[in-house]
């Protein structure tokens, strides 16, 4: 078996795909009109495509940013409009989908009562969040209801990555460096550090958070993230990696090598890496051709493949 759980839909309506097309203006149109054929279609073609990669199941998310629309009214419609679409394409295959909710977060109490709605209502099994709401990150007090209605129906929060709302001089002139090459990464790692050193997972303790691409480097660095923090008495009462080991598990999502799976599993251990691919931007095939053939353990790899996610989510 394997579950895969980064795994992007756009809806097949006009508005729904200029609002995708809206957030990678830079990417030439030759290249989003070959994505977004296999990112609206939910039907026969995905899924013969995860049966040839083994994948039993794939918890779908909305990848046109609803973090992005920063008028409540729209934003609030158009999270619904995905939800709710969303829940009729689980409801016609409930073997091979499961749904994250889109929610709107520019009202925090709209966002709040649209997760429960999706969780309690449409059956989802927690929510995928695009980074910041205009320049608003989640350790910020305005957004308590929200974690609090996420730890009181103990479902995961997948933090996905997104672009700083005001890009960095550091990219000035090195346009390379901006979206999934680099600044994604370096924006949703500060951004998951912000809910650490700020106390939101202290505060509630029950949360789940979910982070992409082998962690977003965070596995990587927890020894000197420790280190500096003692050296500068700066940090929560508790080891920045201690809450890490406690709070955050994490995905191979668009990382499919063996050294980055490796050093995640021996910071984070088998219990906390989660199989994923981030289809379409990634191929489903490459993916299960690199898994199948990591040198790990068989119980590591069917914990990985499933059983974690299964654990997690209630699947």
């Amino acid at each position: 078996m394997r579950v895969a759980l980064e795994e992007h839909f756009v809806m097949d309506e006009p508005e729904h795909i200029d609002r995708w097309r809206s957030l990678i203006p830079s990417v030439p149109s030759s290249i989003t009109d070959k994505i977004l054929k296999p990112l609206i279609d939910v039907g026969e073609a995905r899924l013969e495509a995860m049966a040839a990669a083994g994948i039993d199941k794939a918890v779908l998310s909305d990848t046109a940013i609803v973090q992005n629309v920063l008028d409540p009214t729209p934003a609030l419609r158009l999270a619904r409009e995905s939800n709710d679409y969303l829940a009729t394409v689980v409801q016609r295959q409930p073997k091979h989908y499961a749904g994250f909710a889109a929610v709107p977060l520019v009202d925090p109490v709209a966002g709040a009562d649209e997760f429960e709605r999706a969780v309690t209502q449409l059956g989802f099994k927690g929510a995928l969040i695009n980074g910041q709401t205009n320049g608003h990150y989640l350790d910020e007090d305005r957004f308590s209801v929200f974690w609090e209605r996420v730890e009181a129906l103990g479902k995961p929060v997948y933090l996905h990555a997104s672009d700083p709302v005001v890009p960095p001089v550091t990219y000035e002139g090195c346009p390379q460096l901006t979206g999934a090459v680099w600044s994604w990464t370096a924006e949703t790692a500060a951004h998951a550090l912000r809910l650490i050193f700020n106390g939101t997972l202290t505060k509630y303790p029950k949360i789940k958070l979910i982070l992409g691409h082998m962690g977003e480097t965070l596995p990587f660095l927890l020894w000197r993230i420790d280190r500096r923090t003692k050296a500068f008495a700066t940090g929560p009462a508790s080891t920045p990696s201690e809450i890490i080991k406690k709070n955050i598990v994490i995905t191979t999502s668009g990382v499919f090598a063996d050294p980055p799976l490796l050093c995640a599993l021996a910071e984070l251990g088998e219990d906390r890496i989660l199989y994923s691919v981030d289809h379409p931007f990634e191929s489903m095939q490459e993916a299960a051709e690199w898994f199948d053939k990591a040198p790990i353990h068989a119980e590591t790899r069917e914990k990985i493949s499933w059983r974690n996610a299964t654990q997690l989510m209630g699947l």
